[in-house]
């Protein structure tokens, strides 16, 4: 009943969350229980490709929450993706013990390598997975607080605001790539052995990674329907379309802005902490800044402003980038400019504007022949 409140009027959402319900019964039937020697059989390297696609969508509707409802241009997503990527990696790397190349039980090789001789205060904790679970949310969550609460106070919008996300992503990639931070420099934090006490490499950990990721997405879905869909919803679209003149009417539009400005953080850390353990490595380069930009371009070529449309275009694009990554890799980024533009200049609503123009053009079609007879 609940979520039954929260899809009405949501086609798109209620058609999106049915299809991934689907999919999170049939990959693991075709995976687990179809023999390896069947056609139908589909190898555990593919699952773990389909979680990764399930993790940049979270991400993705993120972005699509604080950009199309909030009308924050966040340059700066990446940065807390990467972090809440950290977080579960330095717990993944405290369960590797004695079993690492230099066979330390407390430091992690790279800081064995570095002469380091004992363990940064900062890592206290991370051998428990609840705190490090707690870091994953808090991280994030407190610099995009601390981050909005200094730039919203200070009225900074538009072009300047994420001109400002960009410059604070390419800081911590900046500061992450230096050995002294104590994260393993520009080779990152990788090696990682089980989680839980279960292996990583796995086929079982593999499955149940892919369906907590899409069990992620599934309520990240939700909670930004919630929200949206809230009174808090309706000021913040408000503050999208009239800013000035919401101010005026008296609500505290700065609180508005940091709240969903957390909350989509916080989003983004649960889908760094579910990419990691999935692609088996986090490094500087998830902060840089055209990461961030191309997250855009996912929630801009899916439709922005409808959080389904996010989950399209992440999905979407990035089995493209897998596909002619393959093929043409130097003509890649080409091909996603040129595919962004074009989406700008032709399909300023996205793929979820297009579908939902043709349904009404076809409406409209019915309506006109019913007319005329």
């Amino acid at each position: 009943m609940f979520i039954t409140r929260i899809l009405q009027n949501d086609r798109g959402g209620q058609i999106m969350l049915a299809v991934l319900a689907l999919v999170l019964v049939l990959v693991p039937v075709l995976n687990l229980l179809v023999p390896a020697g069947s056609p139908l059989h589909m190898p555990t390297y593919l699952v773990t490709l389909l979680g990764k696609y399930l993790t940049y969508a979270l991400l993705a509707v993120a972005v699509d929450l604080v950009w199309g409802y909030l009308g924050i241009l966040s340059l700066g997503h990446g940065a807390f993706f990467a972090l809440g990527g950290y977080a579960m990696g330095m717990y993944l790397m405290r369960q590797i013990g004695d079993r690492g190349v230099y066979g330390n039980p407390e430091l992690p090789d790279f800081m064995v390598f570095l002469n380091w001789n004992e363990l940064p205060w900062f890592w206290y904790g991370f051998d428990m997975f609840w705190f490090a679970m707690l870091m994953v949310l808090l991280v994030p969550g407190l610099l995009a607080f601390v981050f909005g609460w200094l730039a919203f106070r200070s009225r900074v919008t538009g072009v300047y605001l994420s001109i400002i996300t960009q410059a604070l992503t390419y800081a911590l990639l900046l500061a992450f790539f230096r050995n002294e931070m104590g994260f393993g420099g520009n080779n990152g934090l990788t090696d990682f052995k089980d989680i839980l006490g279960f292996s990583l490499q796995a086929d079982g950990t593999r499955m149940t990674l892919f369906v907590l990721s899409g069990l992620a997405l599934a309520g990240g879905y939700l909670l930004c329907r919630y929200i949206i869909n809230s009174k808090l919803g309706r000021v913040v679209v408000a503050i999208r379309d009239a800013e000035s003149r919401t101010r005026f009417v008296g609500y505290r539009v700065e609180h508005y802005k940091v709240w969903v400005f957390t909350v989509s953080a916080m989003l983004a850390g649960i889908a760094g902490a579910l990419y990691v353990p999935q692609v088996g490595i986090i490094n500087p380069g998830e902060f840089s800044p055209l990461n961030s930009i191309e997250i855009v371009i996912w929630v801009a070529i899916g439709g922005r402003a409808t959080l389904y449309g996010a989950v399209l275009g992440a999905i979407l694009v990035n089995y493209a980038k897998t596909v002619f990554t393959g093929l043409m890799p130097e003509s890649w980024i080409f091909m996603l400019g040129a595919l962004f533009v074009l989406v700008t200049l032709y399909l300023p609503q996205g793929l979820a504007g297009l579908v939902k123009n043709l349904k009404e053009n076809r409406w409209l079609h019915k309506f006109s022949r019913r007319a005329q007879t």
